[in-house]
């Protein structure tokens, strides 16, 4: 399987563009280059996507994510910077041999799901490799098993306008899907749909990925989506990539200050895991007493009842039952940030000990 990589990435508008990516690594910000008639919109980016992970671009607009996906496929060539995938340095491409890489090995989803009107469902599905020059009856074949990968078996020979919108974004993943690319560009893909078909959206894409384990490169402006799709995330502002961690990373050690305001109103409570938060057992702690043994990946909401109930810290195991950590009251209640009771405190500061 292929990895991505990113390296020192720059993509700026204007006048002179070779010398704006010199004045910015020598320090120089947005706003200088600004008032010469230059915009900087990603700043020296690099990153690493392993094969088989969601790799999520989060960001405001104006923070530089979707040229930095074009940049990823080659519809926007960087000023600076390379782009590998597959072995291969895409910027160093011809422009023939970019095509061919994207209409075999890359494939897009588009916010809006640009389908064609005049032509079926499955026509839609199978469009990419109809581009390709696959033979009618394989095409065929491809695109509908992608539609029922897709969930939309049964539909083949309906016309886009007879379908939902979350249904027809599901024809532009099916579309992607048809082609085998091993590396996915989702662009915005969901943010188009209402919130209950965007979540269905996002729960069709993780039992996609569980079984199909493509690349996929996913930008969002909505810090939940990233959170709950994110095997990594990156934060961008103005065009730099600020922090790039798992979910647990940026919610519990945000890098700034401007990434810890964007996830201060994230219900922590369904993102973290006992895993995330647990501490070491203190000297003398029995895993007998604990209210409760959890894993590392229970999701700490399912804590809040047994650290409720006893002021003895909750037990964490690894996946072969080996005690790793505990989760004691206040370090629950602090990565919440919700305030604790002087007595509380007092409690729970005393070590567990028991001879049982």
């Amino acid at each position: 399987m292929s990895r991505l990589q990113a390296e020192h990435l720059y993509k700026v508008f204007g006048r002179r563009p070779i010398d704006a990516v010199e004045k910015l690594r020598h320090g120089a910000d947005r706003e200088e280059l600004r008032a010469d008639g230059t915009t900087a919109a990603v700043i020296d980016a690099s990153f690493e996507v392993e094969p088989g992970q969601i790799f999520v671009v989060m960001g405001l607009s104006g923070s530089g994510k979707s040229t930095l996906l074009r940049m990823l496929n080659g519809l926007s060539e960087p000023t600076a910077g390379h782009v590998r995938f597959d072995g291969q340095d895409l910027t160093r491409l011809s422009a023939r041999e970019m095509r061919e890489v994207r209409s075999k090995k890359i494939s897009m989803v588009f916010q809006h799901f640009a389908l064609f009107p005049h032509r079926s469902v499955l026509e839609n599905a199978g469009y990419g490799l109809e581009v390709q020059g696959v033979p009618r009856a394989e095409r065929e074949k491809r695109a509908t098993e992608a539609l029922e990968l897709a969930g939309l078996k049964g539909w083949e020979k309906s016309w886009p306008d007879e379908l939902s919108g979350g249904m027809q974004q599901r024809v532009g993943l099916a579309r992607a899907l048809a082609t085998d690319a091993d590396l996915l560009l989702m662009d915005e893909s969901f943010s188009a749909l209402d919130p209950l078909i965007r979540r269905d959206m996002q729960d069709q894409l993780l039992e996609l990925q569980k079984r199909l384990k493509k690349t996929i490169v996913f930008i969002t402006h909505d810090l939940n989506e990233a959170m709950r799709l994110g095997d990594q995330i990156a934060v961008m502002r103005d065009g730099r990539i600020v922090q790039i961690g798992n979910a647990e990373d940026i919610l519990v050690t945000p890098a700034n200050d401007y990434v810890a305001a964007f996830t201060q109103d994230v219900d922590r409570s369904r993102v973290l895991t006992a895993g995330a938060i647990m501490a070491e057992p203190e000297s003398g702690f029995v895993r007998a007493d604990a209210p409760a043994t959890v894993t590392e990946d229970t999701p700490i909401i399912e804590l809040f009842t047994p650290c409720s109930t006893s002021v003895v810290p909750v037990a964490v195991t690894d996946a072969d039952g080996k005690l790793v950590g505990v989760v004691p009251r206040a370090r629950l209640l602090a990565v919440l940030g919700e305030p604790m009771a002087p007595e509380d405190a007092s409690q729970e500061s005393k070590k567990v000990v028991s001879g049982a």
